[in-house]
C-alpha cells in the first residue's frame, strides 16, 4: 500500500514526541497543558492500531506468518519494456511491424512501516535527457485480492517495418498510449501468499498453491506523429484504438525450500476477451472492423527470494502481460514486462 511522504514523516515524529514526554503531578497543569499530550496520545494510539492491524494475519500461520520487525527498507532496480509485433493484409496490401519502445531503468528506495510504504525512484537516462517516455506502475496485494495498473505514453517505438517503401521506423514516428489493468482473486488465500513473493512483508513457511480468478482490461491507441509526416510526405496517417476486456482463471504456487530460506513463485492467469471495440483508420478512412477469431490477454509472474537471515533478504521478480489478437486479416502480439531485483533489510 502506498501513501505520501508527509504521512510517513508524521508517523516517524511520534518517536521523538515520546522521548520529550514529561509527566506532571499537578492536576490543574494536566488539564491546562495545551494540545501536546493529546497529540502524543493520538500518535501512540495510531501506532498501536497500525501494529495491531499489521500482526492480525488473515493467513493460516502454519503456512504464512508475519516477520517480527515492522520496518522494511528495500533497494530496488527495475526495468520495463514493451514489444509489439503485427502483420496482416488489408485491402490487398501486406504489412509487418516488429517494434519496441526504449527500456526504462529505475533505481528505487522504499521505506515500509506496517505495510504503509513510500518510495523514491530515479531514472538516470531521464535525468540525462535520453529517456522522454512516461510510465506509471501500481501494485497492490493482500491475502485475497491483487491489483496491477500500468500506464505508458511513448514516442520511442522503433524497429523493422515492411510496408510499401518503408523498411524501418525510427523514434518519434508513432505515439503510443496504452494502459493495462488486472484484478486477481486468490481462492486459497489462507495458505498461499502473493505478498510473500512480491512484497516480502510475509514469510511463506510451507509450500502452497491456489487457483486464481481474474479480470484483465487493456485500452489505448497508436497514432502517426507530425514528426514522421514532416520527415516523409508519403507516410500514412495511421490511427489504431483498442479496448479489450478479458475474464479467466489460472493457478499460482509458492515453493518454500531450505527451511523457508528460499521462496520460488510461479503464477499464470490467461483471460479470454469477452468484449472488444477495436478500430483502425488510415488517412481518415476506417479499413478494419471487429471480426476477431482469437483474442486473449495473459498475465504471468515469477519470483525468487532468498532469506539470508530474518532481517536480510534479496531476490528478483518478473511480471509479464502478453496480448494476442487475431482476426481474419491481422495478427497482433504485445509483450509488456517488468523485471525487478531487490535487497531488503528489516528492523
Amino acid at each position: 500500500m502506498k501513501t505520501n511522504l508527509l504521512f510517513v514523516l508524521f508517523l516517524l515524529s511520534s518517536f521523538s514526541l515520546r522521548a520529550q514526554t514529561v509527566p506532571t503531578e499537578n492536576v490543574e497543569e494536566d488539564t491546562v497543558v495545551q494540545s501536546k499530550p493529546h497529540k502524543e496520545n493520538f500518535l501512540k494510539r495510531l501506532d498501536n492500531w497500525l501494529a495491531g492491524t499489521y500482526f492480525n494475519s488473515k493467513y493460516d500461520t502454519s503456512y504464512v506468518a508475519r516477520p517480527r520487525q515492522r520496518w522494511l527498507i528495500r533497494l530496488m532496480a527495475n526495468q520495463t519494456g514493451d514489444y509489439i509485433h503485427a502483420k496482416g493484409t488489408i485491402k490487398d496490401v501486406y504489412s509487418k511491424y516488429d517494434l519496441h519502445t526504449r527500456n526504462k531503468t529505475t533505481v528505487s528506495l522504499e521505506v515500509n512501516y506496517c505495510d504503509i510504504a513510500v518510495a523514491l525512484s530515479v531514472n538516470p537516462a531521464e535525468m540525462s535527457g535520453k529517456y522522454k517516455d512516461y510510465e506509471f506502475n501500481f501494485e497492490y496485494h493482500n491475502p485475497k485480492l491483487s491489483l496491477d495498473f500500468n500506464y505508458q505514453r511513448s514516442t520511442s517505438l522503433k524497429g523493422d517495418v515492411k510496408l510499401d517503401n518503408f523498411n524501418h521506423l525510427d523514434e518519434d514516428g508513432l505515439r503510443l498510449k496504452v494502459y493495462n489493468v488486472t484484478g486477481i482473486y486468490t481462492f486459497n488465500h489462507r495458505q498461499f501468499s502473493f505478498p510473500a513473493a512480491l512484497y516480502q512483508n510475509y514469510y511463506q513457511l510451507r509450500s502452497a498453491g491456489s487457483w486464481l480468478a481474474g479480470v484483465s482490461f487493456q485500452g489505448g491507441s497508436i497514432r502517426t506523429t507530425d514528426e514522421l509526416k514532416q520527415r516523409s510526405s508519403e507516410a500514412p496517417d495511421v490511427h489504431l484504438t483498442v479496448t479489450n476486456l478479458g475474464i479467466g482463471g489460472g493457478y499460482g504456487y509458492n515453493w518454500a525450500l531450505g527451511h523457508s530460506r528460499w521462496l520460488l513463485h510461479l503464477s499464470a492467469l490467461p483471460t479470454f476477451v469477452v468484449y472488444q471495440h477495436n478500430r483502425l483508420a488510415v488517412n481518415g478512412e476506417d479499413i478494419r472492423e471487429n471480426r476477431s477469431n482469437f483474442n486473449m490477454i495473459f498475465n504471468e509472474r515469477a519470483a525468487v527470494v532468498y532469506h539470508f537471515s530474518p532481517r536480510l533478504h534479496a531476490g528478483t521478480s518478473l511480471m509479464m502481460s502478453n496480448s494476442v489478437f487475431d482476426d481474419e486479416n491481422v495478427r497482433v502480439r504485445q509483450n509488456k514486462f517488468l523485471v525487478r531485483a531487490f535487497i531488503g533489510v528489516r528492523f
